[in-house]
């Protein structure tokens, strides 16, 4: 994993920028930093102004595991061409299906972990995902969550920080959605950023000279190609890509 902002890095980025690219951002922890609510999740100004002038040049989308009105909601007036929300089911692989699934894991959720202080049981409607960050005795609460989610059919879970995420197996990942909206678009190359587990169905995509791949924070066995330090950096990181627009002509 290389550095996305050193010399290799920049090379890369300069390569992206020449072709006809769809630029892929995970939310929180990559466009916004990790806050202990995070209901109170928000980009910082300048990076909002970065991303929507970005837009304007860029098919830009945003990939996260927030319901997709939530993230509509955080995008407004930023310009890009889509929010997929629900780790890549909205909004084009929504089902009954998967809704009814969700609807019932809830309540056998909900009746094994209520008497666990600090651990919610979010909602949202096609996945459910289980926050332990409040938890007083967070490794306690992250086994209870684990031991619950283990019993429920036909479930896929991806452990992030410190959260459980609850999909129906059959239902699309991250990856998926990146390249089906690389496809939709019609864009040449994807470059794609995020900053944990959820991601790592975007940098295991095996698709060489056509995807980028960028992870806030160094991570060994990552699948990622580069890596920026902090969140903080991609501000940095939406500069470049915008005065490689600019150089461009776009």
């Amino acid at each position: 994993m290389r550095y996305a902002l050193g010399p290799a890095g920049r090379r890369a980025l300069r390569r992206v920028a020449r072709s006809r690219p769809l630029l892929a951002f995970d939310y929180d922890g990559t466009l916004a930093p990790i806050v202990d609510d995070p209901a109170r999740a928000a980009m910082r100004p300048w990076t909002r102004e970065l991303l929507s002038r970005l837009a304007g040049r860029y098919v830009c989308v945003v990939v996260s595991g927030r319901r997709r009105r939530d993230l509509v909601r955080r995008l407004a007036h930023v310009g890009i061409a889509e929010a997929i929300g629900n780790h890549g089911i909205e909004p084009w692989r929504t089902s009954a299906r998967a809704a009814r699934l969700v609807r019932r894991w809830r309540g056998q959720l909900e009746a094994r972990l209520f008497p666990l202080d600090g651990v919610i049981v979010e909602d949202k409607i096609y996945s459910i995902a289980l926050h332990y960050r409040r938890a007083h005795d967070t490794l306690r609460a992250k086994a209870a969550v684990l031991e619950a989610a283990a019993t429920l059919d036909g479930a896929r879970l991806i452990a992030g920080k410190r959260s459980v995420s609850v999909l129906p197996a059959f239902a699309p990942d991250k990856g998926a959605a990146v390249e089906e909206a690389r496809v939709r678009f019609g864009c040449d190359a994807a470059l794609f950023v995020g900053d944990d587990t959820t991601d790592e169905d975007v940098f295991a995509l095996d698709h060489p000279g056509r995807l980028l791949t960028i992870r806030v924070r160094r991570r060994l066995g990552s699948a990622a190609q580069y890596y920026i330090r902090s969140q903080s950096e991609i501000d940095t990181l939406l500069a470049r890509l915008l005065a490689l627009a600019e150089e461009e002509g776009r």
